[in-house]
């Protein structure tokens, strides 16, 4: 009997950069032509359906190059049940001002779309429609979706998007900053990291539990005498209560490494509670400058050193 198609989740609907990522990444992984792309309603909803073995894998965004990291991904990757990051992927990203058809730019009144999109085109929106009212959408395709049904004027969202609902493109490259990208993960149950590709990149959860003078420089510390390079450090509240934070973590380097393996020892003994996210293989293929002392040939070379010191041979 034939296997059923793999089922991939997304940020829906249709017609989402997240569905263009995941696409994007399903080509680039030569998965199987005949999965199933299903779009959930929010990254919680998304990611909620690796959980529960609804499909295999979920294209979530993470961050943003203007607006910064997406908030509800951070938070749904530290709590629940674990999931692992196996690829990442940088996309372009531009908007387009999207209208039903007969719709001027001197008609619109309410603009929709994801939290993510509007400060990305603010300066924008307030030159050429300072009057209209900007309204949030689960997603930038779910703005598009409303403007089709008439509940607001136009949506913020790729250009791509008119086509699926049925939309016209009133202003195309609307943004404030150009060659903005975003960062999509594709996020799995626990699996075993694939191979060291040499250009890759570990995730983690840091939770130092009760705050002390010092904290983040232990943390920072374990990283910096390995020669382990911070791509990205932020804190965000456990929801313990004010100043009770978790630190999500992305570090040049792979688990299997000697240098990475030994950080995460030296996190695992200082911090309250330490999540693995994935280490998986960078969107920009950028390999880590080692420095002298940190490479595996040479954590090789101390350990037999130290091994005869102690079977006491010099």
């Amino acid at each position: 009997m034939t296997p059923p198609a793999p089922r991939y989740a997304y940020l829906g609907p249709a017609g989402t950069f997240t569905e263009a990522a995941l696409l994007a990444c399903l080509r680039e992984l030569g998965a199987d032509t005949s999965a199933e792309l299903v779009p959930y309603t929010s990254v919680g909803a998304a990611l909620d359906s690796v959980r529960a073995a609804s499909t295999v894998a979920a294209m979530v965004p993470l961050e943003n190059s203007v607006e910064g990291s997406v908030s509800a991904t951070l938070d749904e990757l530290a709590f629940g049940s674990a999931l692992v990051i196996r690829r990442e992927l940088h996309l372009p990203v531009s908007f387009a001002l999207l209208g039903r058809p007969g719709t001027a730019l001197g008609d619109v009144r309410t603009v929709a779309s994801h939290p993510h999109a509007q400060p990305q085109c603010r300066r924008w929106l307030s030159a050429n429609l300072p009057d209209a009212e900007w309204v949030a959408a689960a997603s930038n395709a779910d703005a598009a979706r409303l403007v089709g049904q008439g509940r607001f004027d136009a949506a913020l969202a790729g250009a791509f998007a008119a086509q699926v609902y049925g939309l016209e493109i009133l202003a195309d490259q609307v943004h404030d900053v150009s060659g903005a990208e975003t960062r999509f993960v594709l996020v799995s149950a626990p699996v075993s990291p694939e191979p060291s590709t040499g250009s890759d990149k570990t995730s983690l959860v840091l939770v130092i539990g009760k705050d002390h003078p010092g904290a983040l420089l232990e943390i920072l510390t374990e990283f910096a005498v390995r020669g382990i390079n911070l791509t990205r450090i932020e804190s965000r509240p456990t929801g313990g209560g004010i100043g009770d934070y978790f630190f999500s973590v992305d570090a040049e380097g792979h688990i299997d490494e000697s240098r990475v393996g030994e950080a995460l020892i030296g996190l695992h003994r200082i911090c309250a509670d330490v999540r693995f996210l994935g280490s998986y293989p960078r969107a920009d293929g950028a390999r880590p400058t080692l420095r002298r002392g940190v490479s595996d040939a040479e954590y090789s070379q101390a350990q037999a050193w130290l091994a005869r010191i102690r079977d006491g041979r010099s």
